[in-house]
């Protein structure tokens, strides 16, 4: 059974009237994480654009490089779409049940993160408004200030990373820690670790930027030492 078939039977589950936030107490063990997951990318996705008032051709493209929808699928996606963006509910509402879902401190809420940023950024823009919503999600989520500036300067290209905030580590650490850290965050990456934790075999291409940043991070610390 297709990722969109399950959302569709979740979908079905809901009540007359439910809100779309209420799935997110329901899906919190594999498989349902990875329906989760893509109910949670499309479901904020939709209240980010709701943030900077439109939905252009190009952040819809972004979610289908992340995310196959077949033929037949589209209705699927667009009734969550619909559903998040007609719901009273606010952002911030749909960013607690989505921490509940996962638990604080899982590295699927970072990958959460790292797709709506891929889908802000597709228009070649980043509004403020964005950056807001983006920032909000984030520490609701509990990500730490230098994990989220990380993830913005992989996407948004006005600064270039600092290598030990990829690494999420201080300046001042040994290198044997560092280099620990760089291992650690490899191992956490591999399609399969990522897969294991709940998200969709197509929400693995968002490593792909991370791996390397993640990498070329390691190369210019340990440089710097040599």
């Amino acid at each position: 059974m297709s990722i969109w078939s399950r959302i569709a039977q979740a979908l079905s589950a809901l009540a007359s009237g439910e809100p779309l936030a209420r799935l997110f107490d329901r899906l919190r063990t594999p498989p349902e994480r990875s329906v989760g997951f893509t109910i949670a990318v499309i479901a904020l996705g939709a209240k980010m654009a709701k943030a900077d008032g439109q939905v252009t051709r190009d952040e819809v493209r972004a979610f289908r490089e992340v995310f196959l929808i077949p033929p037949g699928e589209e209705a699927n996606a667009a009734r969550v779409f619909n559903l998040a963006r007609q719901d009273v509910a606010g952002f911030e509402e749909y960013a607690r049940r989505v921490r509940g879902m996962f638990g604080a401190g899982d590295p699927v809420l970072r990958d959460l993160v790292e797709g709506l940023f891929h889908i802000a950024v597709a228009d070649s823009s980043f509004h403020p408004e964005e950056e807001d919503f983006l920032g909000r999600v984030a520490a609701i989520f509990e990500l730490g200030p230098r994990e989220f500036r990380a993830i913005r300067a992989r996407f948004v290209k006005d600064a270039e990373p600092d290598p030990y905030d990829v690494l999420d580590v201080d300046p001042q650490a040994p290198i044997p820690e560092i280099r620990a850290a760089w291992h650690r965050l490899v191992r956490e990456n591999h399609p399969d670790r990522m897969i294991a934790r709940g998200v969709p075999e197509e929400g693995v291409k968002l490593a792909e930027k991370r791996l390397i940043a993640i990498n070329r991070a390691w190369e210019e610390i340990s440089g710097r030492a040599a």
